[in-house]
């Protein structure tokens, strides 16, 4: 797989990572829409649709049984299990799109953008923060998808995930949406080609994180 999807002259594998409410789906969306040569990743799950998502649109909802065979027949290029829910990348597809000359860009998790990067050495990895962790709580709770206790959980998580965007090729600081959509549009086209860390803004916003789950759990 990874040779195959490395190969010169062939599109890129783009992952976007980062804590529920950071706005990755909304930075994929409005680059998906806008740029021609780029196809978003729609990811199979097992989670029942939210609001207005479509089925084949915002993502493939499939049962466990269909889930487990998938992974049987080897269909994932990536999956994993987050926030009690499974998640997976079809391989076939992301092959076509490769080969067609598209880059694909997937809005998943640090587990799945993690197993991407392992398996495929040409593939870019961008970790999506917060400004802060009290605008992260804010932007979860105006998405009215989620209970207290969920955003509680996720808040939890957030620490973790956090902690994996250590190790990814950069940082984009998602404050104003259309800076943060061009910085990953600059990283994509290779405008920007040094990686971008991030540290001390990343171990700011760990202790931020830690210090509101200590107030809210």
């Amino acid at each position: 797989m990874e040779t195959r999807l490395s190969d010169r002259g062939k599109g890129r594998l783009v992952v976007i990572s980062a804590p529920s409410g950071t706005g990755k789906s909304t930075v994929c969306r409005i680059i998906g829409s806008r740029e021609p040569d780029v196809a978003l990743s729609v990811s199979y799950t097992t989670r029942k649709p939210r609001g207005r998502e479509r089925d084949g649109i915002e993502y493939h909802f499939i049962d466990d049984a269909t889930f487990d065979r998938m992974i049987a027949e080897g269909k994932f290029l990536e999956w994993a299990e987050v926030h009690t829910q499974r998640y997976g990348s079809g391989r076939e597809e992301t092959e076509k799109l490769i080969f067609a000359g598209q880059d694909v860009l997937f809005d998943i998790d640090v587990q799945g953008g993690r197993q991407i990067g392992q398996a495929i050495e040409a593939a870019v990895l961008i970790f999506l923060l917060p400004p802060s962790i009290d605008e992260l709580v804010c932007r979860l709770s105006k998405r009215n998808t989620e209970s207290e206790s969920e955003i509680r959980r996720r808040l939890k998580v957030a620490v973790w995930e956090l902690e994996q965007g250590q190790s990814y090729d950069y940082h984009v600081i998602n404050d104003d949406l259309d800076d943060a959509v061009e910085a990953v549009e600059q990283i994509r086209k290779e405008i920007r080609k040094d990686p971008a860390k991030r540290g001390e803004m990343l171990d700011s916003l760990i202790r931020q994180a830690r210090e509101r789950f200590d107030e809210t759990v």
